[in-house]
Formats: C-alpha cells, structure tokens, sequence
C-alpha cells in the first residue's frame, strides 16, 4: 500500500513540474495596444494638409474615442495619404505602424465610405505583392458630407474576394483598429 502511495505522489510531482516546464510554447507575436490612429491627407496639387485624429486611452473602456479632423477636403482632388498607429499609454508614444509594415503579409487597411463621395488606391504592398494601405490616394468626388472608415484587419484572406482591391466585406481576420472620421468635401 506504502509503494502505491509512494507511486501516486511521484507521479503527480511528474505531472506538476512537466505542466510548469519551460518547454510550454512563447507567444510568438504579441498584440500591440492601439490607442490612436492618424491619417494625413497631403493634397497632390498644393493645398492644405488634412488631418484625421482618433485617440482612445481607455480602448473598450466607458469613454468614446476623441475623434479631430483639421479641416474640410476640396471636391475633385487628389491627397496622398498616410495612416500612422500609435500606443500613447506610453511615454514616449509608441509607434506601431513599423510593425504593422515588417508583418505585412499578416495585415491591411480597409477605407471605407458611407456615401460614396471619395475613393482609395493603396500604395504599398507586402513582400507577395498585396496591398498593406499604410500609404495610399484619397480622390474626392463632388462637395457633401462624408464618413471615412479606416480599419486595420489581421490575417485578412488576400487570396481572393476583392480583399486586395480594398473590399472588407469578405476579408476575414480580426480587427486590429478601427476609427470613424466625420468630414466635409467643399
């Protein structure tokens, strides 16, 4: 009876140190917090610098994003964007948009327009080709008032389904960050 006691406790010292082993698999790739995203919209044929601001410390917190869009784009024009990730709930800001272009192939950018006043063409792309979107056109359309949706999806399906031609509808993956951006075309 001692021997069977004595074979139950050295098994389960066994099991106890091999679940707390350093042969447990690390975590690859951690998730960055994303706190604030940043378009910058350079108009191509001179103009002023537009940019889109969503800043939210507390992430699924109680508070909304503060959203800032610094001024009103002009109808018919082309801007040269740029998308910029940030974690500010550090000091120094951290900036994420680095990582998001090394693990290109893992990312992209959606932009997405309620009413259809203005359209995107990505300007980058990953090491196979497929677009990332943290540089891009903007090419607005007539004046009226416009919502811009930018969304950075993980591990969407570029093989297929207009994702690579900026189409989230069957991108798959999760979102990493996402931000709405109220505006005026005049």
């Amino acid at each position: 009876m001692k021997s069977i006691k004595h074979i139950l406790v050295v098994a389960s010292i066994i099991i106890l140190a091999a679940s707390c082993s350093d042969d447990d698999p690390e975590v690859v790739n951690e998730e960055e917090l994303i706190t604030t995203v940043s378009v910058v919209l350079t108009p191509q044929s001179g103009g002023n610098i537009i940019t889109l601001k969503s800043t939210d410390l507390d992430g699924d917190g109680p508070n909304e994003p503060e959203i800032s869009v610094s001024g009103n784009l002009t109808a018919n024009t082309i801007y040269t964007g740029v998308t910029t990730l940030l974690n500010e709930t550090v000091n120094p800001a951290e900036n994420i948009t680095a990582e998001v272009e090394e693990e290109g192939i893992d990312h992209q950018f959606f932009y997405a327009f309620k009413n259809s006043l203005a359209s995107t063409t990505y300007l980058d792309t990953d090491e196979n080709g497929d677009p990332i979107g943290i540089k891009f056109t903007l090419t607005t359309a007539s004046a009226g008032s416009e919502v811009l949706t930018v969304t950075l999806i993980h591990l969407p399906d570029k093989n297929g389904n207009n994702v690579v031609n900026g189409d989230i509808t069957n991108a798959n993956g999760g979102t990493d960050a996402e931000a709405s951006f109220p505006f005026t075309i005049e």
